[in-house]
Protein backbone atom coordinates (compact mmCIF):
# COMPACT_ATOMS: atom_id res chain seq x y z
CA UNK A 1 0.00 0.00 0.00
CA UNK A 2 2.70 2.31 0.93
CA UNK A 3 4.74 1.57 -2.39
CA UNK A 4 1.22 2.23 -4.55
CA UNK A 5 1.15 5.70 -2.36
CA UNK A 6 4.24 6.57 -3.53
CA UNK A 7 3.74 5.91 -7.25
CA UNK A 8 0.30 7.78 -7.35
CA UNK A 9 2.13 10.46 -6.09
CA UNK A 10 5.06 10.44 -8.48
CA UNK A 11 2.58 10.14 -11.64
CA UNK A 12 0.71 13.38 -9.84
CA UNK A 13 4.31 15.05 -10.16
CA UNK A 14 5.05 13.85 -13.55
CA UNK A 15 1.41 14.97 -14.68
CA UNK A 16 1.76 18.81 -13.14
CA UNK A 17 5.39 18.98 -14.45
CA UNK A 18 4.46 18.47 -17.80
CA UNK A 19 1.97 21.00 -17.82
CA UNK A 20 4.12 23.93 -16.79
CA UNK A 21 6.98 22.79 -18.97
CA UNK A 22 6.66 23.61 -22.25
CA UNK A 23 7.20 20.39 -24.65
CA UNK A 24 10.62 21.10 -26.87
CA UNK A 25 8.97 18.63 -29.08
CA UNK A 26 6.08 20.67 -30.74
CA UNK A 27 5.99 22.26 -34.22
CA UNK A 28 5.92 25.86 -32.87
CA UNK A 29 8.67 25.51 -30.29
CA UNK A 30 11.00 23.91 -33.23
CA UNK A 31 10.29 26.69 -35.35
CA UNK A 32 10.92 29.17 -32.06
CA UNK A 33 14.65 27.34 -31.92
CA UNK A 34 15.29 27.38 -35.98
CA UNK A 35 14.38 31.19 -36.24
CA UNK A 36 16.52 31.86 -33.23
CA UNK A 37 19.11 29.88 -34.84
CA UNK A 38 18.99 31.79 -38.23
CA UNK A 39 18.96 34.90 -35.84
CA UNK A 40 22.14 34.22 -33.89
CA UNK A 41 23.60 32.62 -37.43
CA UNK A 42 23.38 36.44 -39.16
CA UNK A 43 24.40 37.71 -35.88
CA UNK A 44 27.84 36.04 -35.91
CA UNK A 45 28.14 35.58 -39.52
CA UNK A 46 31.05 38.24 -41.14
CA UNK A 47 28.94 38.53 -44.29
CA UNK A 48 25.70 39.88 -42.64
CA UNK A 49 28.01 42.71 -40.66
CA UNK A 50 29.79 43.41 -43.70
CA UNK A 51 26.56 44.28 -44.88
CA UNK A 52 25.45 46.48 -42.30
CA UNK A 53 28.98 48.19 -42.30
CA UNK A 54 28.68 49.05 -45.78
CA UNK A 55 25.17 49.88 -46.18
CA UNK A 56 25.84 53.59 -45.62
CA UNK A 57 28.08 53.97 -48.58
CA UNK A 58 25.23 53.27 -50.95
CA UNK A 59 22.32 54.72 -49.32
CA UNK A 60 21.24 57.81 -50.87
CA UNK A 61 18.41 60.41 -48.76
CA UNK A 62 15.27 61.33 -50.52
CA UNK A 63 14.79 65.10 -51.64
CA UNK A 64 11.88 67.31 -50.51
CA UNK A 65 10.17 69.12 -52.89
CA UNK A 66 10.67 73.05 -52.77
CA UNK A 67 9.22 76.15 -53.90
CA UNK A 68 12.68 77.92 -55.66
CA UNK A 69 12.59 81.42 -55.79
CA UNK A 70 13.41 81.28 -60.09
CA UNK A 71 11.36 77.63 -60.80
CA UNK A 72 8.59 77.73 -58.37
CA UNK A 73 7.45 74.28 -57.11
CA UNK A 74 10.18 71.82 -57.69
CA UNK A 75 8.75 68.04 -57.17
CA UNK A 76 10.97 66.16 -54.18
CA UNK A 77 12.96 62.61 -55.20
CA UNK A 78 12.81 59.05 -53.58
CA UNK A 79 16.25 58.42 -51.41
CA UNK A 80 17.45 54.95 -51.42
CA UNK A 81 18.07 52.54 -48.28
CA UNK A 82 19.89 48.95 -48.39
CA UNK A 83 17.22 46.40 -47.51
CA UNK A 84 19.87 44.36 -45.36
CA UNK A 85 17.87 41.06 -45.04
CA UNK A 86 17.21 40.83 -48.65
CA UNK A 87 21.26 42.09 -49.45
CA UNK A 88 21.85 38.84 -47.32
CA UNK A 89 19.68 36.24 -48.39
CA UNK A 90 21.26 37.03 -51.99
CA UNK A 91 24.76 36.96 -51.13
CA UNK A 92 24.95 33.94 -48.35
CA UNK A 93 25.35 31.29 -50.92
CA UNK A 94 28.74 33.23 -52.27
CA UNK A 95 29.56 33.87 -48.77
CA UNK A 96 31.19 37.49 -50.48
CA UNK A 97 30.04 40.83 -50.60
CA UNK A 98 29.03 41.91 -54.16
CA UNK A 99 27.99 45.16 -54.22
CA UNK A 100 25.70 44.12 -57.25
CA UNK A 101 24.15 41.62 -55.26
CA UNK A 102 22.67 44.30 -53.21
CA UNK A 103 19.00 45.12 -52.50
CA UNK A 104 17.22 48.59 -52.38
CA UNK A 105 14.06 49.64 -50.92
CA UNK A 106 13.28 53.69 -51.93
CA UNK A 107 12.80 56.15 -48.62
CA UNK A 108 9.74 58.64 -49.47
CA UNK A 109 10.65 62.38 -48.39
CA UNK A 110 9.35 64.17 -45.72
CA UNK A 111 7.66 66.81 -48.51
CA UNK A 112 5.70 65.99 -51.35
CA UNK A 113 4.38 68.60 -54.01
CA UNK A 114 1.04 67.87 -52.15
CA UNK A 115 2.12 70.00 -49.24
CA UNK A 116 3.52 72.65 -50.59
CA UNK A 117 1.38 76.01 -51.12
CA UNK A 118 0.02 76.18 -54.71
CA UNK A 119 2.53 76.99 -56.95
CA UNK A 120 3.34 76.24 -60.43
CA UNK A 121 5.49 73.62 -61.83
CA UNK A 122 7.97 74.72 -64.48
CA UNK A 123 10.31 71.10 -64.47
CA UNK A 124 10.85 67.74 -62.54
CA UNK A 125 13.12 67.37 -59.97
CA UNK A 126 16.24 67.76 -61.47
CA UNK A 127 18.07 64.24 -60.10
CA UNK A 128 15.13 61.98 -62.09
CA UNK A 129 16.82 61.43 -65.99
CA UNK A 130 13.37 61.87 -67.62
CA UNK A 131 11.84 64.60 -69.45
CA UNK A 132 7.59 65.27 -70.68
CA UNK A 133 6.10 66.09 -73.63
CA UNK A 134 3.12 68.37 -73.40
CA UNK A 135 0.88 68.91 -76.14
CA UNK A 136 -1.66 72.11 -76.09
CA UNK A 137 -4.52 71.57 -77.78
CA UNK A 138 -6.94 73.98 -79.23
CA UNK A 139 -6.55 73.29 -82.97
CA UNK A 140 -4.69 71.75 -85.41
CA UNK A 141 -6.62 68.17 -85.95
CA UNK A 142 -5.37 67.59 -89.08
CA UNK A 143 -1.83 66.82 -87.77
CA UNK A 144 -3.07 64.59 -84.73
CA UNK A 145 -3.07 61.70 -86.52
CA UNK A 146 0.58 61.61 -87.47
CA UNK A 147 2.00 62.77 -83.97
CA UNK A 148 -0.08 60.12 -82.36
CA UNK A 149 1.32 57.24 -84.84
CA UNK A 150 4.70 58.66 -84.75
CA UNK A 151 4.45 58.38 -80.08
CA UNK A 152 3.22 54.84 -81.04
CA UNK A 153 5.70 54.11 -83.28
CA UNK A 154 8.44 54.57 -80.19
CA UNK A 155 6.26 53.75 -77.61
CA UNK A 156 5.95 57.39 -75.64
CA UNK A 157 3.23 58.12 -73.93
CA UNK A 158 2.23 62.23 -73.29
CA UNK A 159 0.08 64.42 -71.40
CA UNK A 160 -2.30 66.13 -73.98
CA UNK A 161 -4.07 69.27 -72.74
CA UNK A 162 -7.26 70.00 -74.10
CA UNK A 163 -9.31 73.28 -74.62
CA UNK A 164 -12.70 72.91 -73.71
CA UNK A 165 -14.34 73.83 -76.77
CA UNK A 166 -12.14 71.92 -79.23
CA UNK A 167 -13.34 68.52 -76.82
CA UNK A 168 -16.89 69.37 -77.61
CA UNK A 169 -16.39 70.25 -81.06
CA UNK A 170 -13.92 67.32 -80.99
CA UNK A 171 -14.84 64.31 -78.30
CA UNK A 172 -14.15 61.49 -81.23
CA UNK A 173 -10.56 63.10 -81.32
CA UNK A 174 -10.48 63.44 -77.90
CA UNK A 175 -10.78 59.60 -77.08
CA UNK A 176 -8.75 58.73 -79.64
CA UNK A 177 -6.17 60.40 -77.71
CA UNK A 178 -6.83 58.39 -74.09
CA UNK A 179 -7.16 54.96 -76.33
CA UNK A 180 -3.45 55.82 -77.23
CA UNK A 181 -2.43 55.72 -73.50
CA UNK A 182 -2.14 59.39 -73.30
CA UNK A 183 -2.67 61.80 -70.18
CA UNK A 184 -5.50 64.46 -70.77
CA UNK A 185 -4.81 67.72 -68.76
CA UNK A 186 -7.20 70.75 -68.63
CA UNK A 187 -6.33 73.85 -70.76
CA UNK A 188 -9.06 75.90 -70.69
CA UNK A 189 -12.73 76.36 -72.44
CA UNK A 190 -12.05 79.17 -74.76
CA UNK A 191 -8.12 80.00 -74.51
CA UNK A 192 -8.57 82.80 -73.18
CA UNK A 193 -5.84 85.41 -70.99
CA UNK A 194 -6.69 83.94 -67.81
CA UNK A 195 -3.85 87.09 -66.10
CA UNK A 196 -7.03 89.44 -67.46
CA UNK A 197 -10.18 87.49 -65.76
CA UNK A 198 -11.72 87.75 -62.87
CA UNK A 199 -11.77 84.91 -60.19
CA UNK A 200 -15.38 83.99 -60.92
CA UNK A 201 -14.52 83.84 -64.95
CA UNK A 202 -11.32 82.16 -64.31
CA UNK A 203 -13.14 79.24 -62.13
CA UNK A 204 -16.00 78.94 -64.62
CA UNK A 205 -13.00 78.77 -67.73
CA UNK A 206 -11.43 75.74 -65.84
CA UNK A 207 -14.55 74.28 -63.94
CA UNK A 208 -16.39 73.58 -67.63
CA UNK A 209 -13.61 72.84 -69.58
CA UNK A 210 -13.59 69.59 -66.58
CA UNK A 211 -17.08 69.26 -66.72
CA UNK A 212 -16.83 68.85 -70.86
CA UNK A 213 -13.77 66.43 -70.35
CA UNK A 214 -15.31 64.03 -68.38
CA UNK A 215 -18.66 63.99 -70.07
CA UNK A 216 -15.84 63.05 -73.15
CA UNK A 217 -14.04 60.12 -71.81
CA UNK A 218 -15.32 59.93 -68.40
CA UNK A 219 -11.45 61.39 -66.71
CA UNK A 220 -11.48 64.53 -64.34
CA UNK A 221 -7.97 66.11 -65.29
CA UNK A 222 -5.08 66.97 -62.24
CA UNK A 223 -2.92 69.15 -64.09
CA UNK A 224 -3.90 72.79 -65.69
CA UNK A 225 -1.79 74.60 -68.19
CA UNK A 226 -2.91 78.09 -68.81
CA UNK A 227 -3.10 79.00 -72.60
CA UNK A 228 0.19 80.91 -73.83
CA UNK A 229 1.55 80.16 -70.19
CA UNK A 230 -0.64 83.40 -68.67
CA UNK A 231 -1.46 83.12 -65.12
CA UNK A 232 -1.31 84.83 -61.90
CA UNK A 233 -1.32 83.44 -58.37
CA UNK A 234 -5.34 83.21 -58.47
CA UNK A 235 -5.27 81.19 -61.13
CA UNK A 236 -3.17 79.00 -59.42
CA UNK A 237 -5.16 78.90 -56.29
CA UNK A 238 -8.61 77.96 -58.27
CA UNK A 239 -7.14 75.49 -60.13
CA UNK A 240 -5.91 73.85 -56.68
CA UNK A 241 -8.69 74.76 -55.10
CA UNK A 242 -10.60 72.05 -58.22
CA UNK A 243 -7.63 69.35 -57.40
CA UNK A 244 -5.31 70.44 -60.57
CA UNK A 245 -2.05 71.89 -60.10
CA UNK A 246 -0.74 74.56 -62.79
CA UNK A 247 2.08 73.76 -65.09
CA UNK A 248 4.19 75.45 -67.59
CA UNK A 249 7.13 74.11 -69.21
CA UNK A 250 10.80 74.75 -68.94
CA UNK A 251 11.47 73.85 -72.86
CA UNK A 252 9.81 75.56 -75.78
CA UNK A 253 9.33 74.56 -79.73
CA UNK A 254 7.95 77.55 -80.31
CA UNK A 255 6.28 75.55 -83.14
CA UNK A 256 3.31 77.62 -83.65
CA UNK A 257 5.63 80.40 -84.76
CA UNK A 258 6.34 77.73 -87.51
CA UNK A 259 10.41 77.27 -87.61
CA UNK A 260 12.11 74.58 -89.77
CA UNK A 261 11.30 71.49 -88.30
CA UNK A 262 15.02 70.14 -88.29
CA UNK A 263 16.42 73.52 -86.20
CA UNK A 264 13.35 73.08 -84.10
CA UNK A 265 14.63 69.62 -83.14
CA UNK A 266 17.93 70.17 -82.93
CA UNK A 267 16.96 73.85 -80.60
CA UNK A 268 14.72 71.23 -78.33
CA UNK A 269 17.29 68.69 -78.33
CA UNK A 270 20.37 71.40 -77.39
CA UNK A 271 18.16 72.41 -74.24
CA UNK A 272 16.87 68.97 -72.84
CA UNK A 273 17.62 68.29 -69.20
CA UNK A 274 16.72 65.94 -66.46
CA UNK A 275 13.34 66.43 -65.45
CA UNK A 276 12.49 68.97 -68.62
CA UNK A 277 8.55 69.71 -69.50
CA UNK A 278 8.63 70.59 -73.52
CA UNK A 279 5.98 72.34 -74.71
CA UNK A 280 4.48 71.81 -78.09
CA UNK A 281 1.09 71.84 -79.95
CA UNK A 282 -0.50 69.82 -83.21
CA UNK A 283 1.41 71.61 -86.06
CA UNK A 284 2.88 71.24 -89.06
CA UNK A 285 6.31 71.75 -88.05
CA UNK A 286 5.54 68.85 -84.63
CA UNK A 287 4.45 66.66 -86.72
CA UNK A 288 7.46 66.62 -89.17
CA UNK A 289 10.17 66.97 -86.32
CA UNK A 290 8.64 64.85 -83.17
CA UNK A 291 10.40 61.76 -84.50
CA UNK A 292 13.52 63.18 -84.62
CA UNK A 293 12.59 64.74 -81.16
CA UNK A 294 11.78 61.83 -79.66
CA UNK A 295 14.75 59.90 -80.98
CA UNK A 296 17.16 62.36 -79.57
CA UNK A 297 16.04 62.47 -76.61
CA UNK A 298 16.53 58.63 -76.25
CA UNK A 299 20.09 58.81 -77.38
CA UNK A 300 20.94 61.23 -74.54
CA UNK A 301 19.34 58.45 -72.22
CA UNK A 302 16.44 60.45 -71.12
CA UNK A 303 13.46 58.53 -70.18
CA UNK A 304 10.10 60.12 -71.84
CA UNK A 305 7.00 59.61 -69.08
CA UNK A 306 3.64 61.48 -68.86
CA UNK A 307 3.45 64.14 -66.63
CA UNK A 308 2.20 61.99 -63.69
CA UNK A 309 5.35 60.04 -64.13
CA UNK A 310 7.62 63.05 -63.96
CA UNK A 311 6.35 64.50 -61.17
CA UNK A 312 6.07 62.13 -58.58
CA UNK A 313 9.12 60.54 -56.37
CA UNK A 314 10.20 57.70 -57.69
CA UNK A 315 13.31 56.81 -58.83
CA UNK A 316 13.66 55.93 -62.55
Amino acid sequence: MKIFMQLCIFSLILVFSFRFLENPYTSEYLLYLKQDAITASKVTDSLYEEIKEKASQYEEAPQNAVIDRVWKAIPGYNGLKVDIEASYKKMKDLKEFNEKKLVFKEVKPEITLNDLKPAPIYKGNPKKRMVTLQVNVAWGNEYLPQILKTMRKYDVKATFFLDGSWVKKNPSLAKMIVEEGHEIGNHAYTHPDLNKLSQGKVREELLKTNQVIEAAIDQKPKWFAPPSGSYNQQVVEIADNLNMKTVLWSVDTVDWMKPNPEEMAYRVLQKVHPGAMILMHPTAQTAQAIERIIIGIKEKGYQIGILSELLNEKRI
